[in-house]
């Protein structure tokens, strides 16, 4: 057996002082580096240096159309005529689609 001073967690020379702050300061630093590579890959996408086929920066340019085109139809809907139109296309399809009423008395 080892005999010495008895090693407490508020003691500057312990295996775990100090941890948490250099986990933090390499959490930052990972973060940093992201968004640093992100503006990178935008700024090379940006440059004409994108390895994307013509069609496919075509397509997804009518993909993103498309999509602000389906933002402002619903936008310019309120809830309550949304519902209002629902109930309407409910009220159009066949009595084929209703759930049956089931009694066990009658």
């Amino acid at each position: 057996m080892e005999c010495g001073a008895l090693r407490l967690k508020s003691n500057g020379n312990a295996l775990g002082a100090g941890r948490g702050k250099k986990k933090a300061a390499k959490d930052k630093a990972r973060i940093l580096e992201h968004i640093v590579s992100s503006k990178k890959q935008e700024e090379e996408e940006e440059r004409g240096l994108d390895k994307r086929t013509p069609a496919l920066v075509a397509f997804e340019k009518m993909q993103e159309k498309r999509q602000v085109e389906r933002v402002l139809k619903k936008a310019l809907k309120t809830y309550k005529e949304r519902v209002e139109e629902f109930n309407r296309h409910l009220d159009a399809l066949p009595e084929y689609h209703d759930i049956p009423k089931v009694s066990w008395t009658k």
